[in-house]
């Protein structure tokens, strides 16, 4: 069979590669560009060791313990092995060493540079050596024949020439390579080398490979094959002799069987890039290689797959009878190529034959057919069966058993069933291997725990996401803790015991008010912690011994019981707690693995007991835990992650495949979180490697979740795909609210609007397809309002037998609404007052006589009632459940509304008519509709309780970074429970109209708040001391002063505003009472009063919009001058004629407006507002679905293949050009002010600046020239760049920008002057509108002496000139 072509991985940076093995074949050595050695223990390690050599290292040989190296430095290093300690410089070239090779005992060195010399060391003493003078260009590689007595080489000059070593003279000398002027221009690199009997000497030649004859330097043969069109660059021997392998420009990789000139194999690199570097596994078992990209591949299983095609027929019936003999042994060997296979793995010639013990696990097929994972720190060592017991024949024969006779293997019976799978080791999740010198303990929602464990410290590091929760924390690692845990309540390390310690479980509990925040258990003699969690008030711990043992957050011993197999993984949320075991053995590579999932709260129970854990093929698991919402999840190594599906009977869900966004296949993505709402795969891409360094921290990628649903590529596959993926990802308000969780209503409302919509546009999606019994299916799917929407959909359409069909499906949902509805209102009825029990009553019964009429009705009717009486029936069942929840809640008072208001507050109107006036039209309109008809299906619970609501829970749900997350729409939303009272009391005045009038002042009727009565009574004083001011400008000054009041001060005029309002809201409010107790009147009056509803909630809305910005404005008019405006200023004395000069002359945007100094210029930047990395994390998707809106408005296809991932990229790139908002101040300035006698002008100009047009979103770029006079303190000529960097990258006009720089310098050093001048170039004036291309816009900012001394400014400005 062919040989297998390991994925390849990320080593060196981009240029040129070597590569070797080490003597025994245990470590692959490469060397790269970035100046790198690094060794690796096998293709896998994640942590290879690293050893810095120079710039630059182009060749790398190990022999005897020592390791050479040729670098740019034009020195050829030596180290030892496999330490990497310096032990000195072999020799010195005057440019580049471009190889070395050591001679076969590894006494000597050969080294080619570009000077045209060759050079031969002495290992052990460098100052014997013999340099080989006779080419006429670089020469680009040598080989030593093994016998010592020559060197090939082969030079740029075009030749390969053989030299003598004691006569230093050349012997032979072939003109058949193309001549170039230096390597980096050579066609080729032309790595010779000498067949291990020193009979061959292969040469590199275009397409070719040439051999020569030793003895007689003459040319024998040529290796070619008719597939191989790409130059040869290196060529390398099997240990045996009998096979080459050669790799090429284009990537090519072909092994040829040299007696038979037969090309046996041939591979293609996995990115077709360039072979610079070639070695076979000592044993002949691998070859491994690298390319001009830096990275690392091998093909493994070389020798079988050359042997089987080149074996003769004796050896193939000598092995039949071999396999017959030895049974069960020769499991793992079916595919060995007899007698060429053991050639392959003899012993090269001047190798002890004690080396043989090691040559055996070359062929790795014990490994592969036994399964075992492949170099994962999650898998057990337990290697094979075949390896176990080859094991067993080394130690007690010495001879390997790869060659022992048939007679020496007792015949054991034949199996050939299913191998078992070695155990997956225990891991804890965000967690990378144990054996690295600095890790992650564990990264997970809530922040990150670090280990360092080097020469310097022995240490762990606990970093929150959010800093609110708890600060930073380092702590000393004495007892060697392995395992952590990370939770807003405690930190939890467990460590492994010894013969002389037990195994320890420590939890800092941070949360604690006590002062005593730790403690420690010890475990029973034996028994050692294998994974733990925390959840919310207890601990978890599972121990070798199969038990998993809880305990409270303060350290109270709870419950202790046993698991029914060894544990892989455990995690914790909330109440919840997920135990990963192994239940069984697992055969062919798979892992059998259980799941249990368990309630801890106070109805405990059991959820899941021990189903099986499903599982790719052939993978292993790498990440348990749950999601931000409490749903648990895993992934597997193959990177398929899965979601529980509570609605399915607790099964697991695929809903993502990283694999997918992988762009190499030895690319991976570690997990570090899922979010439901929104939906986001949280992960750090790790290219070349499975697991992430620890520095510099990485950075966190968001992918998106696609169900594995069928022709996804098609219109209704998308659709499927999308509501099926909305509804299992948001179980999670089902879940919640039966745990006694309140839930966000609104979003969840959202969501159900969203897949009724959904539904609704796959439904006339069949129809056009003329699938009318899938036109049922999905309207069963539907609510009932929404199949009042298919009815008509499907008459319109003329499908009138789909119509009739739906009109019955329609009737069998309202009686079971019906149902449904009849004992919660029964149970309402009596439970309320009795003026509560007649509303309900009369309520009732207006929707019977609307069904009633509904029947007997024409379709009109029919659908009016529908549009109406739907609604209102959608709102009851909701309300009914949310007093269940918070009983004493006082702001329920839905029986005592008339059934018209919800109608009314959701703008409930039919969805078939189009209406012109405000008024629902009589006859259907043709004309399609404007507006989303779905907008009106949104669950219809608008009735907010009051401020003593009980708080909502909502597990490890990530928190805000900082107030400046919060948007207008979300402050509106808040603000919505307050207003609804007060729009009640408003609503009979204007029932009591025929209608509201558009330019009626609503605003009015409602009562006012404290800060309105505050500034009636304080307006006069504030136009006393600015006579000038704009009403906006008073509000802003109003705002400003009101915000310096106390609480209790802004609380007395709160109260007061409530008091004044008192009695004519009750007046209003018995009003509306005796009105709903009355029966409805005709429907021009229920229309006149929707309209008037709606006019008023939208006035209010529009109000509430305008205080917002008011607020908004008035706050950064009230920031410091870190912000755009200049704060105390009577701070420095020189300038306050500057001061009064700029508030009256220029009318700056504070308009002249005093204010009180800012305490300190720290309080100040500390106050500034600022965009975290969790912003940026939070706020991406939305970005990406703006921009994706963009491109559809364009006339573009977001979907072709070029614009994929162009809503990615530019919102990527938009974050980072207005990165400047966050960033702050103070952290530039932090320890850069220094205090020095200096008071000549600082000047640095040509600072290069781009920023981004706020007008347009085009760039700005340009230079910043800064100039300022020191104070007896000066700053870090590099601050001065880094405050540009900050304030440039965001949305600015250069005005604005200017002034920004000079005032953050003035408030950090208090100079006597700063003069700042930006030059700019402005694309909204390039690109677009007047399109003048060599316009450049230049503004000034003068503060201090610079704006007062004409001379002090004529110097700057000639300076920065100059």
């Amino acid at each position: 069979m062919p040989c297998e072509r390991k994925p390849i991985r990320y080593g060196h940076s981009e240029g040129q590669t070597d590569v070797c093995f080490d003597e025994r074949g245990k470590y692959i050595v490469t060397c790269g560009s970035d100046g790198d050695v690094r060794v690796w223990e096998s293709l896998d390690d994640d942590d290879p060791k690293s050893i810095n050599v120079g710039e630059k290292a182009y060749s790398v040989a190990l022999r005897g313990g020592k390791l050479v190296t040729a670098v740019s430095n034009n020195t050829v290093q030596i180290h030892t092995f496999p330490d990497g300690d310096p032990d000195g410089i072999l020799t010195r070239f005057t440019t580049n060493a471009n190889h070395v090779t050591f001679n076969s005992s590894g006494t000597r060195v050969a080294a080619a540079s570009s000077d045209f010399l060759i050079k031969v060391i002495e290992v052990t003493d460098s100052s014997q050596q013999k340099t080989l003078r006779g080419h006429d260009a670089p020469v680009i590689s040598v080989a030593f024949d093994p016998s010592d007595e020559y060197v090939a080489s082969s030079s740029c000059d075009g030749s390969v020439a053989v030299w003598s070593v004691e006569e230093q003279t050349q012997v032979a000398n072939w003109k058949v390579l193309q001549k170039s002027s230096d390597v980096s221009n050579a066609k080729s690199l032309c790595r010779l080398a000498w067949q291990g009997s020193g009979k061959l000497l292969a040469v590199p030649v275009d397409n070719t490979v040439q051999l020569y004859e030793r003895d007689t330097l003459t040319h024998v043969g040529t290796l070619s094959d008719d597939l191989l069109t790409q130059v040869v660059n290196v060529v390398v021997w099997s240990p045996c002799g009998k096979f080459l392998a050669a790799g090429t420009v284009g990537g090519s990789l072909s092994i040829w069987d040299v007696d038979a000139k037969l090309c046996i194999e041939r591979q293609k690199h996995e990115k077709g890039y360039t072979v610079c570097g070639m070695a076979w596994h000592p044993a002949g078992g691998q070859i491994a290689y690298t390319d001009t990209e830096g990275c690392l591949g091998l093909l493994d299983g070389v020798c079988a797959s050359s042997s089987s095609s080149s074996s003769s027929t004796t050896t193939k019936s000598t092995t039949g009878e071999y396999k017959e003999q030895n049974g069960y042994d020769d499991l793992f060997d079916e595919d060995d190529g007899g007698d060429l296979l053991d050639e392959c793995q003899s012993v090269p010639a001047g190798e002890e034959e004690d080396d043989d013990d090691e040559l055996l696990p070359a062929t790795r097929k014990p490994r592969n057919r036994g399964n075992v994972l492949d170099d994962d720190e999650n898998s057990r060592d337990t290697g094979s069966v075949k390896a176990d017991h080859l094991a067993e024949d080394d130690a007690e024969s010495g001879v390997s058993p790869a060659v022992l006779p048939p007679a020496a293997a007792a015949p054991r019976p034949l199996y050939e069933g299913p191998m078992p799978t070695a155990p997956q080791r225990a891991f804890q999740p965000g967690s990378t291997p144990a054996h690295l010198m600095h890790r992650f303990m564990v990264w997970n929602s809530v922040g990150i725990v670090r280990s360092y464990n080097d020469e310097q410290d022995n240490a762990i590091d606990v970093e929150f996401h959010d800093s609110a929760v708890h600060h930073a924390m380092h702590l000393t690692n004495t007892l060697e803790h392995s395992i952590a845990d990370l939770s807003q309540e405690a930190v939890l390390l467990a460590c492994e015991g010894t013969e002389e310690l037990a195994s320890k479980l420590q939890c800092l509990h941070f949360s604690s008010w006590d002062t005593n925040k730790e403690w420690i258990v010890d475990l029973p003699k034996g028994e050692d912690v294998m994974a733990l969690c925390l959840g919310q008030g207890w601990v978890a711990a599972a121990t070798s011994v199969m038990l998993v043992r809880l305990f409270s957050i303060g350290g109270v011993q709870r419950e202790v019981f046993s698991l029914p197999g060894p544990v892989v993984c455990m995690a914790g949320h909330g109440e919840q707690l997920l135990i990963v075991y192994h239940r069984g053995t697992g055969f062919d590579g798979d892992q059998a693995l259980g799941v249990q999932l368990l309630q801890l709260g106070h109805k405990r129970k059991q959820i899941i007991g021990g189903e099986p854990l499903p599982l790719s093929r052939k993978s292993h698991l790498t990440w348990m835990g749950f999601s931000a919402e409490g749903t648990p999840c895993a992934v597997d190594s193959e990177g398929v992650v899965r979601m529980l599906n509570r609605s399915l009977g607790n099964t697991w869900t695929p809903v993502c495949n990283t694999r997918e966004s992988c762009k190499n296949r030895s690319d991976h993505y570690w997990v570090v979180g899922i979010y439901e709402n929104p939906q986001q795969l949280r992960c750090i891409p790790c290219k070349g490697s499975i697991f992430p360094p620890t520095l510099p921290r990485p950075a966190v990628a968001i992918l998106p979740f696609n169900l594995p649903f069928c022709q996804i590529s098609t219109e209704k596959g998308q659709m499927e795909e999308q509501y099926w993926r909305s509804v299992l990802f948001h179980n999670h308000f089902g879940y919640l609210s039966s745990s006694g969780y309140e839930t966000d209503e609104a979003s969840q409302r959202e969501k159900e609007k969203e897949q009724q919509e959904l539904l609704m546009k796959m439904f006339a999606l069949s129809c056009k397809l003329e699938r009318e019994f899938r036109c049922v299916e999905l309207a069963g799917m539907m609510t009932q309002s929404v199949v009042s929407l298919a009815i008509r959909y499907a008459s319109r359409s003329r499908r009138m037998l789909l119509a009739q069909r739906l009109s019955e499906l329609a009737l069998e949902k309202a009686s079971q609404v019906q149902e449904e509805e009849e004992p919660e209102e029964e149970a309402a009825y009596y439970s309320q007052p009795q003026n509560a029990r007649s509303n309900l009553a009369s309520r009732v019964a207006r929707r019977s006589s609307g069904r009633a009429a509904q029947e007997d009705g024409d379709e009109d009717e029919q659908e009016d009632e529908d549009a109406q009486e739907a609604p209102m029936e959608a709102e009851e069942e909701p309300e009914s459940k949310k007093s269940r929840v918070n009983p004493f809640s006082k702001g329920t008072k839905s029986p005592e509304k008339p059934s018209i208001r919800p109608v009314s507050k959701e703008g409930r109107v039919n969805p078939f008519k189009v209406s012109g006036s405000g008024k629902p039209s009589s006859s259907p309109s043709p004309q399609p509709r404007a507006t989303n008809v779905l907008d009106t299906m949104t669950a219809s619970n608008r009735k907010h309780t009051a401020s003593t609501k009980a708080p909502v829970i909502k597990p490890l749900a990530p928190k805000p970074r900082s107030k400046a997350q919060t948007t207008l729409l979300q402050m509106s939303t808040s603000k919505g429970a307050s207003k609804k009272p007060e729009e009640k009391e408003t609503e009979k005045p204007r029932a009591e109209k025929p209608a509201a009038e558009p330019g009626d002042n609503v605003e009015n009727t409602r009562p006012r708040t404290g800060f309105q009565l505050w500034l009636e009574e304080n307006r006069k004083n504030i136009l006393a001391n600015n006579p000038d001011l704009e009403e906006m400008d008073i509000i802003k000054e109003a705002m400003s002063r009101f915000r310096t009041l106390s609480g209790d001060e802004r609380l007395k005029w709160t109260e007061k505003a409530k008091g004044s309002t008192g009695e004519s809201a009750d007046l209003k409010k018995r009003k509306r009472d005796d009105e709903g107790n009355n029966e409805a009147g005709g429907q021009s009056n229920r229309a006149e009063k929707l309209h008037t509803k709606s006019l008023d909630i939208t006035t209010v809305m529009m109000e509430n919009s305008k205080l917002s910005q008011r607020e908004s404005e008035a706050s950064s008019s009230n920031d410091t001058a870190l912000n755009g405006i200049l704060d105390g200023m009577e701070k420095m004395p020189k300038w306050n004629g500057a001061a009064k000069e700029t508030s009256k002359g220029e009318k700056p945007t504070s308009k002249g407006i005093t204010r009180a100094p800012c305490s300190s210029v720290m309080e100040s930047w500390k106050e500034e507002r600022t965009r975290s990395v969790e912003d940026n994390e939070m706020s991406l998707p939305s970005i990406i679905a703006a921009y994706t809106t963009i491109l559809r408005g364009l006339g573009e296809d977001p979907q072709r293949q070029g614009l994929l991932k162009t809503p990615h990229r530019a919102a990527t790139a938009m974050q980072f050009f207005t990165k400047g908002y966050q960033e702050k101040i103070i952290d530039v300035l932090n320890d850069a002010i220094f205090d020095e006698d200096h008071d000549e002008m600082v000047i640095v100009k040509d600072i290069d600046m781009f920023s981004m047009c706020e007008h347009h979103l085009v760039p700005i770029f340009g230079k910043v020239h800064i100039g300022y006079l020191p104070n007896k303190r000066v700053l870090g000529l590099s601050k001065l760049a880094r405050i540009v960097e900050i304030y440039s990258r965001r949305l600015q006009v250069q005005e604005r920008l200017t002034k920004q720089i000079a005032v953050a310098i003035t408030e950090a050093l208090q100079p006597a002057g700063v003069g700042v001048v930006v030059e700019a170039t402005h694309m909204c004036m390039v690109m677009r509108g007047v399109q003048k291309m060599n316009s450049k816009t230049v503004t000034s900012t003068m503060l201090g002496v610079f704006r007062e001394d004409p001379k002090t400014r004529d110097e700057f400005l000639t300076l920065i000139r100059s």
